[in-house]
């Protein structure tokens, strides 16, 4: 009679959220490209320290324009051919868990939300390292503290108002973002000078700098895939996103770059965070500074927006198969994770009292370790499944993939190795933490201290599980068998039950 009970209530809710995505808008090609844009870039802000680590321009340019071919593009082909064969929100955690198990994608979950959070404390920061160039009272504590608060209780309630709003916004804020520099490189063409830009001075680069912060602006192209389960038509949509991103990027890195290096005389030193308003100052005078930093606001506002959406909608795809409770998948009347941006934004609060440096170093450790899991999982999952129905796939046999991955899991690996000491405690904490949560959650899910997605809610198959770790396995083992339908009239419960068991029809 209870089972009945809370099967009738499953269905209830189970409608419910049918009824709410058909209510709330998918994303479509154009706000997905500019979601990723801002999940990666967001424009040119944060760029000025590879000129200062770098030692002059030449390191800097070069840097932009390498960095993608081994970096970039890999990370894009390798996340479309998987987010389009897993088009369900939570993305590289089904991915960790269909090639290794639910427990390894659990802590690939725990360190990508963490990392993301970490990167997401950042734009408050840069947003007012911007603003008090022209108004110095943001480098006192006293209005810093509370305007860091508002800014992210601000950015927090525009999120949960709904994701097709985040991605229509995001589109117009690239644009505003984009057009001071579009401008800037117009106006700086008669004031360039070549020479300039092969300016390097070896006995001011930092290494360690230069390469966190080469990875930092062109890493993130998985991030946009926890939104899988929100684009309509991922299969099609999700490459086209990627590629026309790619673009979009590196175009907003090197375009800004070239102007200001090719047209100024300033010291390397001089190149830091902010810097790029007083290079518009000296190209086109007070008013393309002020526009600079207006498009800076804006551009922050975007980047915290994308993240915290990825992050939300990350837990709420974990919540979906059981690895954290099912409150996080719990949706506002816009469609959004309600109680996963609320953990999210809590968890910017925390950190955003941490420098720039501190933040960028520890974020990109813990990403470096969660992306050479998403290479091994994308390469196990060509040799452990390679019927798996993938919509896109990667134009290479298992070798020339495995080798595709080889370049950037170096630079992965060279960043890990450059860290500080200080960095591999931190990470080191959180890695442990990790995998402390792990038995913790099948503890609180076997004693019922919460509501967690089980094998009655999903139905799959009148499978035989043994226990509550197994249920968790096997909807995450099992999320890897087939592609997942795309249409958006399918409620979970739906998607679930028509997965396929392992010895089950052929796909």
């Amino acid at each position: 009679m209870g089972v009945e009970g809370n099967k009738q209530t499953i269905l209830s809710n189970d409608q419910k959220n049918t009824t709410d995505k058909k209510s709330n808008p998918k994303l479509t090609l154009l706000p997905l490209i500019a979601l990723i844009f801002y999940e990666v870039s967001g424009g040119p802000f944060g760029v000025e320290d590879s000129v200062k680590s770098g030692g002059g321009a030449l390191l800097s340019l070069l840097g932009f324009l390498i960095f993608p071919i081994f970096w970039s593009i890999p990370e894009a082909l390798i996340t479309a051919e998987l987010a389009t064969s897993f088009p369900e929100n939570g993305g590289y955690v089904i991915w960790i868990s269909s090639a290794f198990g639910p427990f390894w994608g659990f802590q690939e979950g725990f360190w990508k939300w963490f990392s993301g959070v970490m990167d997401n404390a950042l734009y408050p920061v840069l947003f007012l390292d911007y603003l008090k160039q022209s108004l110095p009272i943001f480098d006192q504590l006293y209005a810093r503290i509370p305007t860091l608060l508002a800014i992210t209780i601000l950015l927090t309630y525009l999120n949960y108002r709904g994701l097709h709003i985040v991605g229509f916004s995001a589109v117009l804020l690239a644009s505003f973002s984009l057009l001071p520099f579009a401008v800037m490189g117009i106006l700086s063409i008669p004031k360039i000078r070549p020479k300039r830009w092969i300016t390097l001075d070896f006995k001011k680069v930092q290494w360690r700098g230069y390469f966190n912060s080469m990875f930092w602006n062109l890493n993130y192209w998985d991030k946009a895939s926890t939104l899988a389960g929100e684009v309509e038509n991922p299969s099609r949509t999700f490459p086209k996103a990627l590629y026309g991103a790619v673009i979009v990027v590196v175009c907003s890195y090197l375009i800004p770059l070239l102007a200001g290096t090719g047209s100024l005389e300033s010291d390397s030193s001089e190149w830091s965070d902010g810097y790029f308003a007083e290079v518009g100052f000296l190209i086109g005078g007070s008013w393309l500074k002020w526009w600079i930093q207006a498009a800076a606001a804006m551009s922050n506002l975007g980047l915290f927006e994308a993240e915290m959406s990825s992050d939300a909608f990350q837990l709420l795809g974990m919540s979906e198969i059981g690895m954290l409770p099912s409150i996080f998948a719990s949706r506002s009347k816009y469609g959004t994770p309600t109680i996963s941006i609320l953990c999210s934004a809590t968890g910017v609060i925390f950190l955003s009292w941490m420098s720039f440096q501190e933040i960028l170093e520890f974020l990109n450790f813990l990403y470096a370790i969660g992306m050479l899991f998403e290479f091994a999982a994308f390469i196990k999952l060509r040799l452990k499944k390679p019927d798996l129905h993938r919509p896109y796939k990667v134009p290479l046999k298992t070798f020339g993939a495995t080798m595709l991955c080889v370049p950037p899991a170096t630079l992965l690996v060279l960043v890990m190795c450059l860290a500080s000491l200080r960095t591999f405690l931190v990470t080191g904490g959180v890695v442990a933490l990790g995998f402390c949560l792990y038995p913790f959650i099948i503890h609180a899910k076997n004693k019922n201290w919460a509501h967690f997605v089980s094998i009655d809610d999903v139905k799959l198959n009148d499978c035989d599980v043994e226990d509550d770790e197994n249920v968790m396995r096997h909807v995450a083992d099992e999320a890897g068998v087939r592609l997942l339908s795309d249409s958006s009239s399918s409620s979970s419960m739906e998607k679930v039950s028509e997965i396929l068991p392992e010895g089950g029809e052929n796909l």
